[in-house]
């Protein structure tokens, strides 16, 4: 990092449009309006989750990043603070930093969306335009440190959305996965010392007074209703003082400083090469050949009726409805076998007889259902017959077919999941790493990793070896056991596509088994 000022990017350069004669060319109106304002939400709720470019998109809502083989993460999030003055480029800055990146998940986080709650007194100064909303006492730094703290961590975190019509968060909050790298900008982003020490990498955004006036006319009368004589009245009255008192003085504590914004390429090429010596290569836990299978995995009893089940199954001249039917028998036999594993607590309760029996209940809350799409919702049937009024989450999960590396592309799970055993459903595994990543999710979500169990009709050694060593504690339930997964990722001997035999659909021959139920 370079803490040293004098090896800043302090360059000269020139207003251009941002110039007091642009904006008149631009015709901004200069009779007040008494429109509202058109931005109504924070930046959470308003911005895009991705950023596109011409050869890529870029996701920025985020996703949760990948683990070692110990289940833990290969090092926490790199996040970068921009912090500068009101419309003095940050924005733009990190979206450049984002597409110059080439790190496919990122997080933004904007100091928006932590505005306080106002009071009714403090929202009839806001209307008036005399609260200041650049002053410290603005904003909830309790919330965001707690916030920001967790996303360095990986873990999920929910982000208010704040309301500027009410002055007020709105119900929904926003949920957001950790990334590989967070990009956090505000006025104020380096005025709060735990704050500061959840950054890894300072930048401050320095743009002359007079550009950041201009923007900020412009952006206020074009795009938020407002007028003139109010804007400057406020910029006078609150965010020059501010500028001056505690946003400019932050300037000392940056690493560097970028003028002219999202202009300076210079700056933001030495950003991204910083960033990129600091990240770590990621990879799959990998498994681990000849070993001994872990003790979490329990295999169904291969009786002659499974192993006759499995023949049919297997066989590639079934017909579909054979292969459905028989399909569904496993299914009922593997769900109960795997509710066997669930704790259970002695009762005793009394029979019509009026004798009494000592009998078990579960002794946890609830049980909860979760399927990796598609294939895995085929199980959901199965399930439900067994437990009764059972909740169901779904997550898919998909191959990049670029990079390799699965993807979350959807995920519903039912509220309050962290206190409930999950039955995590995918009808095959064979690396594992849709499973990885599927138990990772619901890590994030705060079930604990000994009530998580992972069903499968057919696993490959591989993929048994790589979830049990990342997740120890997770029990895997499966019907069979293969050794070998060729180079296309395919179990053998195998079941082939069970999503298409299943479902009668034919994949494209570039497609990866893992997406329609083959799992990788």
């Amino acid at each position: 990092k370079n803490k040293n000022k004098q090896g800043s990017f302090r360059t000269s350069g020139h207003a251009g449009e941002d110039s007091l004669d642009g904006l008149m060319r631009d015709r901004c109106p200069l009779t007040p309006s008494q429109s509202p304002r058109k931005r109504t939400t924070s930046q959470s709720k308003t911005e895009p989750p991705l950023l596109r470019t011409n050869k890529r998109t870029i996701y920025t809502a985020g996703r949760p990043p990948w683990y070692n083989v110990t289940g833990t993460t290969f090092k926490e999030a790199f996040v970068i603070g921009l912090c500068g003055g009101s419309a003095s480029g940050k924005t733009t800055v990190a979206n450049k930093i984002i597409e110059a990146l080439d790190v496919p998940w990122v997080v933004l986080l904007s100091m928006d969306s932590f505005y306080k709650v106002l009071s009714k007194e403090e929202q009839e100064l806001a209307a008036r335009n005399e609260y200041n909303f650049d002053h410290p006492d603005a904003f909830d730094f309790e919330l965001l440190v707690t916030v920001l703290r967790k996303l360095k961590k990986g873990k999920s975190i929910k982000v208010p959305v704040y309301d500027f019509t009410s002055h007020s968060r709105r119900k929904e909050w926003k949920t957001v996965y950790g990334a590989n790298v967070v990009i956090f900008e505000g006025i104020l982003a380096f005025a709060n010392k735990e704050l500061l020490k959840l950054l890894d990498m300072k930048v401050f955004v320095d743009t002359d007074s007079d550009i950041r006036l201009v923007r900020r006319l412009k952006r206020d009368i074009t795009n938020r209703g407002r007028d003139i004589a109010g804007v400057i009245k406020q910029y006078n009255k609150f965010v020059k003082p501010a500028f001056e008192q505690y946003i400019e003085p932050t300037v000392q504590v940056a690493d560097i400083v970028v003028p002219r914004g999202g202009e300076n390429f210079v700056a933001l090429d030495l950003i991204v090469q910083h960033v990129h010596s600091q990240l770590e290569k990621v990879s799959l836990a990998s498994a681990h050949q000849g070993q001994p299978l872990p003790k979490t995995l329990s295999v169904m009893e291969s009786t002659p009726q499974v192993r006759g089940m499995h023949t049919i199954i297997r066989n590639k001249e079934t017909s579909r409805d054979e292969f459905i039917f028989y399909s569904k028998r496993l299914m009922r036999l593997l769900i109960e076998h795997a509710l066997s594993f669930l704790p259970l607590k002695p009762v005793s309760v009394e029979t019509p007889q009026e004798t009494v029996y000592e009998g078990k209940r579960l002794s946890g809350k609830r049980i909860t259902g979760v399927s990796i799409l598609r294939a895995g919702e085929t199980m959901e049937q199965a399930l439900m017959a067994v437990c009764k009024d059972i909740r169901l989450g779904k997550i898919l999960i998909q191959t990049n077919h670029d990079t390799g590396e699965p993807e979350l592309h959807y995920l519903r799970l039912p509220k309050d999941i962290s206190e409930d055993y999950v039955i995590l459903m995918d009808s095959t595994v064979s690396t594992g790493a849709a499973a990885l990543m599927a138990v990772r999710v619901l890590l994030d979500h705060d079930v604990q990793e000994d009530k998580i169990f992972l069903l499968s009709l057919l696993m490959a050694e591989m993929g048994v070896h790589s979830v049990a060593y990342a997740f120890p504690k997770v029990r895997i339930i499966t019907t069979a056991v293969d050794k070998k997964v060729n180079d296309e990722f395919h179990i053998i001997p195998g079941i082939g596509n069970f999503g298409d035999r299943y479902f009668g659909t034919d994949a494209p021959s570039d497609w990866y088994e893992s997406d329609e139920g083959m799992d990788y």
